[in-house]
């Protein structure tokens, strides 16, 4: 698309003027750029309060259409040429990973996180991510240590556990670690069955060391679960 903005930095105050007064003949987009320095000279046209609602409008269609014919051009080009298609590694969006960390815990989304860093060869970053994956466990399992004598098992503490390293697999990895690397978008099918085939496991492992557990053991441990 034609930048009009620098275009009409070069036009002098009655070549600005003509864009305005014979505004019809122009694109819209060309007329705005010409109110546009026409005020940045201190010289505002009288005509821009009336006019330039409508031109705002007609532009923006006109470059939606513009965008939508480049974007038939380029289907059309990697139609002819496969080759043409984007390039890239495939790795999990933020989004996947943001997805997978809220129903499946933040080890779901670090796994598909760590997946992306070592296909991207980013060793030292897989690094730094599972030590904060590890230390993140572990002020964990020493909160959840200190909470529970005080206010027992509660619904709210997944949540809350996982909300600060989501934040920062999508603040601070992402940006630092893959940036604007361009790449395609993996499939998140394979993992999504992966946790649930591992959510069954652990829920028949669960329920085969509970029936091994004394009545008595049973019952309070079926005391502590939140209702």
């Amino acid at each position: 698309m034609e930048d009009y903005a620098a275009k009409m930095l070069l036009k002098t105050d009655a070549a600005l003027r003509e864009y305005v007064t014979g505004h019809v003949q122009y694109r819209e987009a060309a007329v705005l750029a010409a109110f546009d320095e026409l005020r940045r000279r201190g010289q505002p046209a009288p005509e821009e309060e009336a006019l330039r609602p409508g031109l705002e409008e007609a532009a923006a269609a006109q470059r939606a259409l513009e965008e939508a014919a480049e974007a038939e051009r380029e289907q059309a080009a990697v139609a002819a040429d496969p080759s043409a298609a984007p390039t890239g590694p495939a790795l999990y969006s933020p989004i996947t990973i943001v997805l997978f960390s809220l129903p499946f815990t933040l080890l779901a989304g670090g796994t598909l996180l760590a997946i992306n860093l070592w296909r991207l060869d980013r060793k030292r970053a897989l690094l730094g991510l599972l030590l904060f994956i590890g230390a993140y466990m572990l002020a964990g399992a020493l909160a959840l240590q200190w909470a529970l004598p005080r206010y027992g098992l509660s619904a709210w503490y997944g949540p809350l556990f996982n909300l600060p390293a989501i934040l920062a697999y999508v603040l601070w990895f992402w940006p630092r670690y893959v940036g604007a690397v361009s790449y395609r978008n993996r499939s998140w099918l394979p993992p999504l069955l992966v946790c649930f085939a591992l959510l069954f496991g652990i829920q028949k492992l669960n329920n085969y060391l509970m029936q091994k557990q004394p009545k008595e053991v049973r019952e309070q441990l079926e005391k502590m679960m939140p209702k």
